[in-house]
């Protein structure tokens, strides 16, 4: 972490690339939103340019990439590049989300399932292929986000899209807990990812826990906590 790094020798009109370790419960936007409002009421950027490459959803933590000033600019490359996750996944039960954003649906069997059974699945959902996003996303149909749909009880069809998955790799199993690290390309939901899981093993399953570990060459290691970011940067006020 860079808890010891001072940025009052930035200038981040001409550009700074902050990677943010996603607090739980926050949308990546709150995150964005937050440095904004410091750059501006504190240290005087009126008209600073803040965005971030790669939402990360409320329920998930991990690298955020947040380009501030000229650096973003690079938004759409950054955000093109390989992800890698650390997924907890719940298998015997499914949720409208895929994930704990709602409560638990339907149960489902799990004392037929094995590891080899497991491992199968996993290698059959590697590589490049098509993958459906959650109803509960912010994937736009007509202009209307799917989870304004799905709130309203209306089914809609959302277009699959290409994605890569290049490896997934079982970090514990203890039934009915499964833990993997994925890597993929941009626009992997790993939500789906668990569900797809589910129905790869007759059963049913969802995401009980998400951390984005690695963005391109970014790495949670080397990330901001949000609080130790904020308080670096209020020190830039007194420079």
């Amino acid at each position: 972490m860079n808890e010891n790094l001072s940025l009052r020798d930035v200038d981040f009109k001409e550009g700074y690339i902050a990677i943010i370790d996603k607090p739980l419960e926050w949308t990546s936007t709150d995150v964005v939103r937050k440095i904004k409002y410091a750059l501006q009421h504190r240290l005087g950027y009126k008209k600073i340019k803040i965005g971030h490459a790669g939402t990360l959803d409320p329920l998930a933590t991990g690298v955020l990439i947040v380009c501030i000033g000229k650096a973003t600019k690079m938004v759409n490359d950054l955000q093109a590049e390989e992800k890698e996750y650390i997924a907890n996944i719940e298998l015997g039960a499914t949720t409208p989300s895929y994930d704990l954003e709602h409560p638990i649906d339907k149960y489902y069997p799990t004392d037929h399932i094995t590891r080899e059974m497991i491992e199968k699945a996993l290698g059959e959902l590697t590589g490049e292929r098509l993958q459906a996003p959650p109803i509960y996303s912010a994937k736009k149909v007509e202009g209307v986000r799917a989870y304004e749909f799905a709130r309203a009880g209306e089914e809609v069809e959302l277009k699959k899209a290409l994605i890569n998955i290049y490896e997934i790799e079982i970090l514990s199993l203890e039934m009915p807990h499964l833990t993997i690290r994925v890597r993929c390309s941009k626009g992997t939901y790993i939500r789906s990812l668990a569900h797809e899981i589910g129905l790869a093993l007759d059963s049913g399953a969802h995401l009980t826990g998400l951390r984005r570990t690695r963005s391109g060459g970014f790495t949670v290691e080397n990330g901001w906590k949000l609080e130790n970011f904020m308080e670096k940067l209020i020190e830039c006020e007194t420079k």
